[in-house]
């Protein structure tokens, strides 16, 4: 067995890897950036070692720091993780040099999946289906714009290198093909350093499904079922899941052999991901073949009861697969949500900073695996997800509620978050249906996010919170000692919960177990009356407000403001303030001061870097033109303008660091 493991990465997935090492009584080493200096799995480890500067060209992905860092612990097995170095062969063969283990797949493996093009062609060998498209490379936009036209559109350019969503277009027509060619490329230049694209037939309203399998050193393959990750976002997943809701035994068993023929074809070893796509027929195509361990890797773990890392570790130490095929079963259902940093209200822009408040969901059924802590900082250098949260329930039903709660639980202050936009796709109709594909959300929410297309079981459960929290303030100031006789604090009973344009009144009635809520409701799309006993132990200043709603278990995010409460709830963010009758009525006649005009700006819609500045002063641009490029996590963001004007000032330079709304040029 193996005596001592570095893992050449960071985050929650060397926090994961450490966890299973130390249960298996084998010691740990973590390398770090100067970024890292203080983070979880430098902490969880047993040594630490320093490998650079913050950037990942300079500390992660540095080959001769991560050796000599093996060489300097007396470390005899790397495990990559995934990202960074995981999929690198020279990296492989740099181990193999240096007589370390490397727990992954061996060279040829390596290479031929590595390489889209190379393991397309394998695939078709080894008599897996593969969708129709060019596999050669792509030699510019002409040609790309030819291959395009004899495959048909639509098409999906992609990175022969890529991964992650990275070095991906997808073109309706020849416009789109050229533009994506050169996003594609450069993309691919930019986090591969290799500029490689082919071409194929894009499958419309497809899903993602991907077998996870494993592989000994013995000829021993076996796959342990498949995971659905039709929920993305600009080619990244977003929410995945174990079992498929779509797949009928016979498929999957179809799917499984044909996957563990392409990893027989490599003479594959560890853990591995083929990814297939799956038309409305169920007919299904080849993407590619992961060789590393997957980020969603946990739903499998739960489905299965294996632990993924503990294999691919004695794997790598040359035991045989201590389970045959028909000993894998499945058992329950698993889901896991990509916690990112990052605000879906504009268009989910990257999101950095300190967690000023941070406290993760328990409970049956909840996993989260993090590598962040409360008064940590998410970094501008590397990917901004800040946890995954999985979990899992006798069925889907019951994991879908689960992960719903656990959402409603997850308290992140300091960073912008996408938990409201997590919870609104688990709420919704056609995912709780399992009607799925990797264009749900863009078919679901075609203009971008907001709270107003969330489905909402009760949309007064946040009025009636507000009411009762704020009961509870004036009855806790009524009881202030030493007041002014005459002028005591008495707590009223009828209020007037303002969010935006609606006036709700309300009377809150203390009862034994907590409040008696009765809401008049305006809006006739609800009852004209409603009662909601609302039973909680919650106090002033805390964060989650946890209680029983007529009967129903709720838990409602509260913070109190300047001028009344923001709450979360059910992937819908509303600020109320709950006021007295007359001054609720006042309250109409208030003057609003109106936002500022920003139109005649551009401005840096994250944090970034100014990769590309299309356009000089004086210039006539027309709406739709590329005016700049910010690039920002490795991802490339083209700005274009949303009118017809003229540049009148640039206030920034190709090569600048920009902060979030930063503006890059004023128009006339």
């Amino acid at each position: 067995m193996l005596k001592k493991i570095l893992v050449a990465n960071r985050g929650e997935i060397a926090c994961r890897v450490f966890t299973t090492a130390k249960k298996m009584g084998i010691a740990t080493v973590a390398v770090y950036s100067d970024a890292d200096r203080d983070a979880v799995h430098v902490q969880m480890a047993d040594e630490t070692i320093y490998i650079g500067l913050s950037p990942s060209s300079e500390s992660y992905l540095v080959i001769d720091k991560i050796i000599q860092a093996c060489r300097d612990t007396g470390a005899d097995a790397v495990h990559p993780g995934y990202g960074f170095l995981s999929e690198n062969s020279r990296f492989r063969d740099a181990l193999d040099e240096a007589g370390i283990v490397f727990i992954g797949p061996g060279k040829k493996a390596i290479e031929s999946m590595g390489d889209k093009i190379t393991s397309k062609l394998i695939a078709e060998k080894a008599g897996v289906s593969c969708i129709p498209g060019y596999t050669d490379v792509v030699r510019d936009a002409d040609h790309a714009v030819q291959i395009s036209a004899d495959i048909g559109y639509p098409v999906m350019l992609k990175a022969s290198a890529g991964g992650g969503g990275k070095g991906m277009r997808v073109a309706m027509n020849e416009q789109e093909c050229r533009d994506g060619f050169e996003r594609a490329t450069n993309e691919a230049k930019t986090s591969f350093g290799d500029t490689r694209l082919f071409i194929e037939k894009y499958i419309q309203q497809p899903r993602h499904i991907e077998i996870q399998l494993m592989a000994d050193s013995h000829g021993n393959v076996i796959y342990l079922g498949e995971r659905e990750c039709s929920i993305q976002r600009r080619h990244q997943k977003v929410i995945e899941e174990a079992p498929s809701p779509f797949l009928d035994e016979a498929i999957r068993q179809k799917m499984g052999e044909q996957s563990c023929a392409l990893a027989r074809a490599v003479d594959y070893q560890s853990a591995g991901t083929v990814e297939f796509i799956a038309d409305a027929d169920m007919n299904f195509y080849f993407l590619e073949m992961n060789i590393r361990l997957q980020v969603e890797h946990p739903v499998t773990e739960l489905v299965t009861g294996q632990d993924l890392v503990e294999m691919m570790i004695r794997v790598a130490a040359g035991e045989k697969l201590s389970l045959t095929q028909d000993q894998v079963t499945l058992k329950g259902w698993a889901m896991e949500s990509r916690v990112y940093a990052e605000d879906p209200l504009r268009d989910f822009m990257p999101s950095t900073g300190r967690l000023v408040g941070y406290a993760e969901p328990q409970g049956e059924g909840v996993r989260v695996d993090s590598g962040v802590y409360e008064g940590g900082e998410v970094s501008m250098f590397y990917d901004p997800m800040i946890a995954k949260l999985i979990t899992s329930g006798d069925n889907r039903n019951q994991a879908i509620e689960r992960m719903v709660e656990a959402l409603d639980n997850y308290y992140i202050r300091g960073v912008s978050h996408n938990i409201s936009f997590l919870n609104a796709l688990m709420v919704h109709p056609r995912f709780t249906e399992g009607r799925l594909s990797t264009n749900f959300i863009a078919d679901e929410f075609p203009d971008g996010f907001n709270a107003d297309l969330v489905v909402q079981d009760d949309p007064d459960h946040t009025l009636v919170v507000a009411a009762a929290a704020h009961q509870l303030s004036e009855e806790r100031a009524s009881l202030v000692s030493n007041q002014l006789a005459g002028h005591e604090h008495i707590a009223a009973v009828d209020w007037v919960v303002v969010a935006g344009d609606q006036q709700t009144p309300v009377a809150v009635e203390l009862i034994e177990s907590g409040y008696l809520v009765s809401i008049n409701n305006p809006d006739s799309t609800h009852k004209s009356s409603r009662d909601y006993t609302v039973e909680t132990g919650w106090s002033l200043g805390e964060a989650l407000f946890k209680a029983r709603v007529n009967g129903k278990s709720i838990c409602v995010q509260i913070e109190s403001t300047a001028t009344g409460y923001r709450l979360f709830y059910h992937g819908v963010e509303i600020s109320a303030a709950v006021l007295s009758p007359r001054a609720a009525a006042l309250s109409k006649h208030m003057l609003h001061k109106p936002p500022i005009d920003m139109s005649k700006f551009l401005l840096s819609p994250m944090p970034g870097l100014l990769a590309k500045l299309g356009v000089e002063v004086g210039q006539e641009v027309k709406e739709g033109e590329e005016l700049a490029v910010v690039e920002a996590m490795k991802m490339e963001n083209s700005l274009r303008a949303s009118q017809d004007g003229t540049v009148a000032k640039i206030s920034a330079s190709e090569g600048d660091s920009l902060a979030v709304d930063e503006i890059i040029l004023e128009f006339a």
